[in-house]
């Protein structure tokens, strides 16, 4: 006997803090895991934000010696992490803080892989080819929307190549991850839309993926709900706290998602317009958002009236051709309103590049889990309607 309940089903997830003040925890769970010396991972941006300062003095407060590496580029590359792998080694290092949005995260995931295993970093691209274990990571989010610090993905440019690799193992879930929603006050209203939109597509390819169920639809539909609900309201008033933690909130949820569920065909074609033009990742998402939901909505009509309904269409009484029309419009709608109206002509694409950026779009381990399967062709059509 069989139901889609009896699917066999995992969830990985790190101990996680949220809440106003969790950084300044940070010392507390470095001891636990007994940090000698700790490499703190950041970017310059958040340095001059003063997150990493919170940090540098919750572990001198308990005597905790550390290095700080902020080498790392909005997408990271793969010589930043083998240049942080380095200094790690050199250093003596024995744990790992990462202060940032998905770009420090990401790549203090990579840092770790490469501590622990050597090689180079674009070796490790795919599914579970980590061999042993990394060391302790406790992440700092400071965007909502990324959701690196709750997930069993990292994302690495290759700058040679133009690509984005997708390295996918439960050894690069954080160990702990301290959610502040105060660290993302200082996002201006772009990335604040950027990375909004960017979860708002975790917790939607999440809940169709074909990997889906019961353990994690609730946190995708309450993502949507959470994100939809609160975004452009927090773009116009960016200082508003509760609403920066509502958003932090949804993020969250999103990431427990689509880190269980897996992705689909917006993030693999993300992935591979962003290594192409080194656009930001939300921005990408955005751009391709309903777009996608129109190639895919034959495959998933149930689950797309869900999501329709989550963020406040009445379905009552519709068929599916209007529930998707209804659905898409009001992506659009959101998009505008937080000013993400970027179509891919607009930021750099033209007819040319679809061929490559299609042929690896079909590779991206995302596009696995899509809930229609695609050939390059169709991931071509979709890229020409979002042109």
């Amino acid at each position: 006997m069989s139901s889609d309940i009896s699917s066999l089903r995992k969830f990985v997830s790190p101990e996680i803090v949220f809440g106003v003040g969790a950084r300044k925890t940070v010392g507390n769970f470095a001891r636990t895991f007994g940090a000698q010396r700790v490499l703190i991972v950041s970017d310059p941006g958040v340095v001059a934000a003063g997150w990493v300062k919170d940090v540098e003095e919750s572990l001198a407060a308990i005597g905790i010696d550390y290095r700080l590496y902020c080498n790392v580029s909005p997408n990271p590359r793969a010589e930043e992490v083998m240049q942080g792998a380095a200094i790690y080694r050199q250093e003596g290092c024995n744990l790992i803080v990462a202060v940032g949005g998905g770009s420090p995260m990401d790549c203090a995931k990579g840092i770790g892989i490469i501590s622990a295993n050597s090689g180079h970093i674009l070796n490790f691209e795919g599914v579970d080819r980590i061999m042993t274990p990394i060391p302790p990571l406790v992440f700092i989010p400071t965007t909502a929307g990324t959701s690196a610090d709750v997930s069993q993905f990292a994302i690495i440019s290759d700058p040679e190549t133009r690509n984005k690799i997708s390295i996918i193992s439960k050894a690069v879930v954080p160990d702990v991850s301290l959610i502040d929603p105060e660290t993302t006050v200082t996002m201006d209203p772009f990335l604040t839309a950027c990375t909004g939109v960017d979860a708002l597509v975790h917790a939607v390819e999440a809940y169709v993926s074909t990997a889906s169920g019961p353990l994690t639809d609730g946190h995708a539909l309450e993502a949507i709900k959470l994100v939809s609900s609160n975004l452009t309201a927090l773009v116009a008033n960016p200082t508003d706290i509760q609403l920066r933690e509502q958003v932090m909130l949804g993020s969250m949820k999103a990431g427990l998602a689509f880190s269980n569920a897996i992705l689909g065909a917006v993030h693999a074609m993300s992935h591979s317009l962003g290594g192409h033009l080194d656009l930001p990742h939300g921005l990408c998402n955005a751009i391709l958002l309903e777009h996608v939901i129109d190639y895919n909505f034959p495959s998933s009509e149930d689950k797309f009236r869900n999501v329709a309904e989550t963020i406040g269409i009445d379905t009552r009484g519709m068929k599916p051709k209007e529930v998707k029309s209804k659905l898409m419009s009001s992506v659009q709608k959101l998009k505008r309103d937080v000013g993400l109206t970027q179509r891919l002509k607009e930021a750099g694409v033209n007819t040319a590049d679809i061929p490559e950026l299609s042929k690896k779009a079909v590779r991206d381990p995302c596009i696995l889990t899509n809930p229609r399967k695609s050939n390059k062709r169709d991931v071509e059509v979709v890229y020409e309607e979002a042109l």
